[in-house]
């Protein structure tokens, strides 16, 4: 059926909260997408980063394929290969001393992990908790109690637990907020929905030193930026530092959904036998594809290759030089294009015209987050047609469009996110 059709029939169907997809997807094959007219793009969204491998990588669909013919599903009433040689695999990418638990998406790898620091904080006598404002954690109401968008946030409240919020990247914020009453801080090493947002250099390391000093857990959210996304197999290893508990979903499934709660050393003890569950958590087939992903990635040698598409990407869009892009921040395959006006959607739109799809994240930035296979022909195809797509997204805009400091990326809401 054509995109037309589709869009009518979803619009009938489905709740209104996501509203209408602008195209209707058709089938892919590697870093290239077709939607259901037949036009083809270039992805540079992959699933909001979950695509690692691309579409239809042959890894992934054999993978897939011979699992769902042996076993498709076991829960957690019984033990199955897979999962094990999953949670092997994140124990030596990790160190060897954690314990996993498996989910089936990030929002619940956060629920696992706000679990865990919630009995903790029992145990010690710790009765609060720490985020930091604009941060996105899920939508799960334990979840969002974490989340500092006030957006989301605010239509869902009050919420039980009681989450003081800090400003994303000011160490001595943090250090004043964690006290040893406080039982955990959760942080992304790079805010993802607040506009690909980095901290400044050492921020997690101080988080890390604030935490190990009060007692507090040091929570790491790494659902967009783990897996080979920075250039790296986790983003906290480029400030050498570990976590108590780390949190994984969207790239380790390669389009299957799944999450993992990774908790260290004694903190990996903290649940007893019937703390958590999952019926679907540890399913075979999105092991299977997990562990498809990981081979992938280490044979194909992709963090090195991440690491130079991104640096090729990231120069190319800081050397293009129009007025309606401010520059480019972020690392390996996970950009945002910052904006001088708060035009991301016509930018969003003209780059579909131009056969790209981008992701209007913010107002004022625009998300690039690939598949890891992207190409440095295929990256510098975009950087090329980049000039001609402002253009358009300049022409298209209103004169009296908004400017960056009446919302700045941080605190506006995105058109779509998780």
């Amino acid at each position: 059926m054509s995109t037309k059709e589709l869009r009518e029939r979803y619009e009938a169907a489905f709740m209104s909260n996501y509203g209408v997809p602008s195209l209707a997807l058709a089938c892919g094959e590697g870093s290239r997408i077709w939607d259901a007219d037949g036009n083809a793009y270039l992805d540079l969204i992959g699933g909001i980063a979950v695509s690692s491998l691309g579409h239809a990588h042959p890894a992934l669909v054999e993978a897939i394929a011979e699992q769902a013919a042996t076993l498709a599903h076991t829960s957690n009433l019984f033990v199955n290969e897979p999962e094990i040689m999953l949670a092997e695999r994140l124990r030596e990418l990790l160190g060897g001393d954690g314990r996993v638990f498996l989910a089936n998406s990030g929002t619940e790898a956060n629920e696992c992990a706000l679990k865990v620091a919630i009995k903790y904080g029992k145990a010690e006598g710790r009765s609060y908790f720490v985020a930091t404002e604009n941060g996105f954690h899920g939508r799960s109401m334990g979840a969002l109690s974490l989340t500092g968008k006030q957006s989301i946030r605010e239509p869902f409240g009050p919420f039980a637990l009681d989450v003081r919020f800090v400003p994303y990247g000011d160490a001595d914020a943090l250090r004043v907020a964690v006290t040893e009453d406080c039982a955990a801080v959760f942080l992304e090493p790079t805010q993802g929905e607040a506009g690909v947002v980095p901290p400044p250099e050492g921020y997690f390391a101080a988080a890390r030193q604030i935490c190990t000093e009060t007692g507090a857990l040091f929570v790491a959210d790494e659902i967009q930026s783990a897996i080979g996304r920075t250039g790296a197999w986790f983003a906290h290893q480029h400030e050498c530092v570990r976590p108590d508990i780390l949190t994984l979903a969207k790239g380790l499934g390669g389009g299957m959904p799944i999450g993992a709660c990774v908790a260290f050393g004694r903190y990996g003890d903290i649940f007893a036998k019937g703390d958590h569950g999952s019926t679907f958590g540890g399913n075979p087939i999105a092991a299977a594809a997990a562990l498809a992903v990981l081979d992938t990635i280490d044979r194909d040698g992709l963090l090195d290759h991440v690491t130079k598409v991104g640096e090729l990407l990231a120069g190319g869009i800081a050397a293009t030089g129009h007025p309606l892009l401010a520059g480019v921040r972020g690392r390996g395959l996970w950009l945002a294009l910052v904006l001088t006006a708060n035009e991301a959607p016509a930018v969003e739109a003209a780059a579909r015209e131009a056969g790209f799809l981008v992701n209007a994240l913010q107002p004022n930035a625009v998300r690039l987050a690939p598949p890891l296979i992207l190409t440095s022909e295929q990256a510098q195809s975009f950087v090329d047609a980049l000039p001609a797509i402002l253009d358009a997204a300049a022409e298209a805009a209103s004169p009296q469009a908004a400017s960056p400091q009446a919302a700045s990326p941080q605190a506006a809401s995105p058109q779509k996110e998780n």
